[in-house]
């Protein structure tokens, strides 16, 4: 019933709905007329027949014969009664049982559900709405972003082309608007020009439109474009758009750093102020075998263990946490640290067979690519022969046949990434790769989040969400200055000093034990303190990063306050 006003609003505003009302509200009135004078005649029939009754047994009486009750408790014994009481009972049924729900049904009740679906789907937003994220488009990218938007409770709409795609996304949740992506009108009705970011994830030429038309209602608002071909990146930009994101260029680039090249070294995943993070996958070097504590990482390069992926799964870095060949390090420190890493740790690489990557598309082309310039040869298997170039980096066949992968070196190879967009697909290769080689490295892509559990269940080392990365990259570029998402659900933090650890130590403070974040570095004025030592005291007025897991986080400021 919060909603009554609003709706009531939106009915009463549209000429028709006015007119509807009004036709209504005659009708009522004839019938109100009506029962009135059947009331009287009921009266003066009865008054004949030797009987008196009140005025409220009259109206009761017209009521109870026009609705077909038929009660009978009151009834006439004179031909004249039972003919007015047949003329009451028929007008009755043409009136209440016929003519009043279809007037009822097309002149109340279907405008009033359409006034709730456009309560619901709204064509403009409140003139105070400010500091939203505007969504062109609703898919795999959005819906991904929607979430984190919701977690960090950012405000934000759907624009969505018609009412039946709005109720649907209404009714999922989902904060939408009616209003076309290439009308200037929608845009201000949206409240473009105080927005903090535009996200167009259409087309390419969809996108370009969307671009060029908000840049011409707002020269300071944001705007983030997704982009398939490079030769879109350019116009793009010539629209209006801020940031262009070729998404899989970047998910190749994501899934090579991922792929174990037996060199050690250690690859930047993200960057928080002067504090550097990084990824290292130490199959071949001599951190194998070793524990946290047994590496003194801290003692002889200066980074920090933050945290290891083994299998997919993240977990907090421990003391005794045992070093595998599966492992892969999350590092912490200053970009003359993480380099020092690479001169002691990185190795000559011992494979000489090459990668086997699974998908000849955007993101399978990419990922070459990032493989080349890592020095690491690969063989794309693709089926479509238009996807095939004439090199002797590309095998044409299908991957579901033995015969396929062996010519592309599956027998020998270190790593297999599949990079189709299909996620049925993958999920069948994982499983098929896992068959024939359990010991190598296994890379997918999904493109919804929801079967990244999936993937690993087949057997995936490593899973990468299309969706998931999308909506990170476009996260990270809202220019927040107290988050980073820099993997699948594994975020870094910046927050004030709590009131209930100032002045105590990291390590009196317990916040690993507690929680599960790790404090990597302390910001206190213009200083910036990266991994520092465990009885450093934290100052009342400083500032801490702090890396974790999404659960890791909520813990935190479950034990600490609001964000």
């Amino acid at each position: 019933m919060k909603f009554l006003p609003t709706q009531l609003l939106v009915f009463l505003k549209n000429k028709p709905e006015r007119r509807n009302l009004k036709l209504l509200g005659k009708f009522l009135l004839v019938l109100l007329v009506l029962v009135v004078a059947f009331t009287v005649i009921f009266h003066l029939l009865m008054i004949r027949e030797g009987e008196t009754y009140s005025w409220i047994t009259g109206f009761y009486w017209t009521l109870t014969v026009m609705s077909t009750l038929g009660f009978g408790d009151i009834t006439f014994h004179s031909d004249a009664g039972r003919f007015f009481s047949i003329v009451v009972l028929l007008s009755g049924m043409v009136f209440l049982l016929i003519l009043f729900p279809f007037t009822f049904i097309n002149f109340f009740y279907s405008p009033w559900m359409k006034a709730q679906e456009h309560a619901q789907v709204p064509r403009e937003l409140p003139d105070t709405t400010r500091g939203h994220v505007v969504l062109t488009s609703y898919g795999a990218v959005s819906e991904a972003l929607i979430k984190k938007l919701n977690r960090y409770q950012y405000d934000y709409v759907v624009l969505v082309p018609d009412l039946a795609e709005g109720l649907r996304l209404h009714e999922l949740g989902v904060r939408v608007m009616l209003g076309d992506q290439d009308d200037p009108e929608t845009y201000n009705k949206v409240r473009v020009q105080s927005a903090a970011l535009v996200a167009t994830t259409s087309s390419d030429v969809k996108n370009t439109n969307v671009a060029f038309t908000v840049r011409g209602l707002s020269s300071e608002v944001p705007i983030i474009s997704t982009c398939s071909f490079e030769a879109s990146e350019d116009i793009m930009k010539l629209a209006g758009s801020n940031h262009v994101l070729r998404l899989g260029e970047i998910m190749g680039l994501f899934l090579a750093r991922r792929a174990s090249g037996g060199d050690a070294r250690a690859h930047p995943i993200g960057k928080f102020g002067e504090l550097q993070i990084a990824e290292a996958s130490v199959a071949g070097s001599n951190l194998v075998g070793l524990t946290l504590r047994e590496t003194k990482l801290r003692e002889l390069v200066g980074v920090s263990v933050v945290g290891i992926w083994e299998r997919g799964k993240f977990r907090a870095a421990q003391p005794n946490t045992k070093i595998t060949t599966t492992t892969v390090l999350v590092l912490a420190g200053s970009d003359a640290q993480i380099e020092k890493y690479n001169q002691m740790f990185q190795v000559e690489s011992n494979f000489t067979s090459p990668v086997v990557i699974i998908g000849g598309g955007r993101v399978g082309r990419s990922t070459g690519r990032a493989l080349a310039a890592r020095n690491m040869e690969y063989r794309i298997v693709e089926k479509d022969i238009a996807r095939v170039k004439n090199d002797k980096s590309y095998i044409l066949g299908d991957a579901a046949e033995l015969e396929v992968l062996k010519q592309a070196g599956i027998e020998d190879s270190p790593c297999v990434i599949i990079t189709t967009h299909d996620d049925d697909m993958n999920v069948y290769l994982t499983i098929y790769c896992r068959r024939l080689r359990p010991d190598i490295q296994i890379i997918t892509r999904t493109t919804l989040e929801r079967n990244l559990a999936t993937m690993h269940r087949a057997g995936a080392d490593f899973v990468m969400s299309y969706a998931s990365m999308g909506a990170n990259t476009m996260f990270n570029l809202l220019k927040r200055s107290d988050i980073l998402m820099i993997a699948e659900g594994l975020d870094l933090l910046k927050v004030p000093v709590p009131a209930q650890l100032a002045g105590r130590s990291i390590a009196d403070s317990s916040i690993r034990q507690e929680t599960g974040c790790t404090i990597i570095a302390i910001r206190n004025g213009e200083t910036t303190h990266i991994n520092p030592e465990p009885n450093m005291v934290l100052p009342a007025q400083a500032e801490i990063i702090l890396i974790g897991t999404v659960e890791a986080e909520n813990k935190f400021f479950k034990l600490y306050g609001p964000k």
